[in-house]
């Protein structure tokens, strides 16, 4: 049996490989990026075909590594302390010690390990986590070797950063892998630490000013989440329950006591899910080099926050915190729609569209019912390979025009058309149908009906998904030279190889939805739930309230894009005069007529510009980002006031 050994490997090459990273030797980091990301992607693959089953290492090794992994933990503890004294920041370091003591409570007088049962757990919900985390992280790292070079290239740097960039880009990869598969919660607690120490190094990476900045917010807005984590683990301990992921979740039913942990621990979830008022430490990580952006929006970082609230929902199944996480992941995803839908910076608008996705995903978790469950590990999916499309379409974009704001990519077909294309399809499996986020949203929708505040809230958001996707999208359609012959971009061959699989996957996987829903999905579900559960035939997805019919919209947008490409193409029977400039009262440069502008006072040329309108004066961050947060507080405070 293969299962073991692929799942070694999952966890353990990656730390290897990320050492080896720090010899200064590009071939040789070139090729571990490369043949890690192989190997890994392959190994979570055949993880699939493994079925469901449970790990003791000390079968494998012959020694129990509990005792490592605690080591680690504290190793872990004091190298963020000391993080802490060199940025003389009182608060980190005070957040820091509130994790040693109570951790060094719990391993020296509370017994972690009696009844603990496995340390590693592999079902199909964790399978589908490590297959985003392998394929669309391995592609992430893949379009970072060349990207980092121009990167480094224009900041002009006399020494390369590059060996420690991919040490953390890798080792991410091994830790949320780790963190996925744990079932013993002081192993996943340490992987969750780990995350937490990457994210603040990848941030920092460049060492400006905001970017430090930044990293900081980020370190200590997890290390708040880290102190709820171990005061869950204490908890659990006080109680006489096993740290034991499973056994938690498999309970009959949870009283209020053993709510209280659970709560903690989601919170430590919304921490690292920058669920509102967290979201902060999220949109200042855009400062960072962008397959970093990419790497934490879409299949690790975020994900992490998502997947430890999903995988307790069964343990507050039926509660009235149940509704409350419905509520607050409800109120994020609109809130964050609205702030996205402020922005003229690419990078802004697509930390603020994962923020409401994520809050989709986390109310998924509160609605609590299979359908809401299945939407939610679904829209993980989907929303990590179109997300990680985008990002990585922006970042070469970013290098190309040398700007991320959307109103300098008008016309970007007639520079960009490969990449132009790409990332048009990138927001459309985002938002349209028949592609698999919609899909999922319209689960999530569908599951949210006997809760009328959450309904509307995830109604109004998708609504504004629409607007400020389809504005990005037309901006970058619009051909502003269309009697030009269109130029051949050429770009890097691992910057093509990591976008080509992410669009085709984008497409593949939306059709393919019911298989991974019956194979991967349904099975997650029939363990917990008994009634409600959605069925896939003939390409509908389907069960007692409704039915999402895949492969018939696919028919349709098939036609409509047909028919738009031969509308399109008819363009080149037009004449140059039947294109029409802007009026501007007939003062355009009788030089040239189709120059946009027109000559001013004096005779000074001024050129014609038209830019969207982002209500920054009514909805722009610095109006409602207080406010919001003032709601998202006390959103949580009721949320975690029913727990105790």
């Amino acid at each position: 049996m293969l299962a073991p050994q692929m799942l070694g490997i999952s966890i353990i090459l990656p730390f290897i490989a990320a050492a080896l990273c720090l010899i200064n030797v590009p071939t040789l980091r070139s090729a571990l990026v490369i043949g890690t990301g192989v190997v890994v992607s392959l190994a979570s693959l055949l993880l699939v075909q493994s079925g469901t089953f449970s790990l003791t290492p000390e079968s494998i090794l012959g020694i129990n590594p509990d005792g490592l992994i605690a080591v680690l933990d504290f190793a872990l503890l004091f190298v963020i302390l000391g993080i802490a004294y060199r940025l003389k920041n009182k608060l980190i370091a005070g957040l820091t010690l509130l994790q040693i003591v109570p951790l060094a409570v719990l391993e020296l007088f509370m017994n972690p390990g009696e009844n603990m049962g496995p340390a590693l757990y592999v079902d199909q919900f964790s399978m589908i986590m490590c297959m985003v985390i392998s394929i669309v992280g391995s592609l992430i790292c893949l379009y970072g070797l060349p990207y980092m070079r121009e990167h480094e290239h224009h900041l002009k740097l006399e020494k390369s950063k590059q060996g420690r960039f991919f040490f953390f880009m890798v080792l991410f990869l091994g830790a949320m892998n780790g963190l996925v598969f744990s079932n013993n919660l002081l192993w996943l607690y340490f992987f969750w630490e780990v995350t937490t120490l990457c994210s603040f190094m990848l941030i920092k990476h460049d060492g400006t000013e905001i970017a430090v900045k930044n990293a900081t917010r980020a370190l200590w807005m997890n290390m708040l989440g880290g102190v709820a984590f171990v005061f869950a683990l204490i908890i659990f301990r006080s109680q006489g329950l096993p740290l034991s992921l499973q056994e938690i979740i498999t309970a009959e039913s949870a009283s209020k006591l053993a709510l209280l942990p659970v709560g903690l621990l989601c919170f430590a979830g919304f921490t690292k899910a920058a669920q509102m008022p967290f979201q902060s430490w999220l949109c200042g990580a855009m400062v960072a080099p962008t397959p970093i952006s990419a790497l934490l929006h879409s299949s690790t970082m975020v994900k992490a926050g998502v997947y430890l609230v999903i995988r307790l929902a069964p343990a507050f199944a039926g509660t009235l915190f149940s509704n409350y996480v419905a509520l607050f992941g409800a109120f994020t995803f609109l809130a964050a729609a609205v702030l996205a839908l402020s922005q003229s910076n690419g990078k802004k608008i697509l930390a603020y569209s994962t923020i409401s996705n994520l809050g989709m995903i986390v109310a998924c978790a509160g609605i609590n019912t299979p359908a809401a469950i299945s939407a939610a590990v679904l829209l993980i999916v989907f929303h990590a390979i179109s997300k990680a499309l985008m990002f990585l379409c922006v970042g070469s974009i970013e290098q190309k025009i040398g700007s991320r704001d959307i109103e300098d990519m008008r016309g970007l077909v007639d520079i960009m058309p490969r990449t132009t294309m790409m990332a048009a399809l990138g927001m459309v499996t985002l938002f349209l149908p028949p592609f698999g986020a919609l899909l999922s949203k319209w689960m999530a929708v569908e599951a949210s009906a006997h809760l009328p505040l959450v309904v509307i809230m995830l109604a109004l958001g998708s609504a504004l998904t629409m607007v400020f996707w389809g504005r990005w999208l037309g901006m970058i359609m619009t051909s502003v030279v269309p009697d030009k012959v269109l130029p051949t971009e050429r770009m890097p061959l691992f910057f093509s190889v990591p976008l080509w699989t992410l669009a085709v996957s984008a497409v593949v996987i939306s059709f393919t939805a019911p298989g991974l829903y019956t194979s991967m999905v349904l099975p997650v579900l029939e363990r917990f739930y008994s009634a409600d559960l959605y069925t896939a035939a003939r390409g509908v997805i389907s069960n007692n309230i409704g039915m999402f019919a895949i492969y018939p919209v696919f028919v349709v947008m098939a036609l409509g894009v047909i028919y738009a490409v031969r509308a399109s193409s008819a363009k080149r029977f037009f004449r140059r005069g039947d294109y029409v400039t802007p009026y501007v009262c007939g003062l355009q440069d009788p030089a040239d007529p189709r120059r946009l502008g027109f000559k001013g006072p004096l005779g000074v040329w001024s050129e014609f510009k038209t830019t969207n309108y982002y209500m920054e004066n009514i909805i722009g961050e610095s109006r409602i980002t207080g406010w919001i947060n003032l709601i998202a507080i006390g959103i949580l405070i009721i949320l975690l006031a029913g727990v105790f």
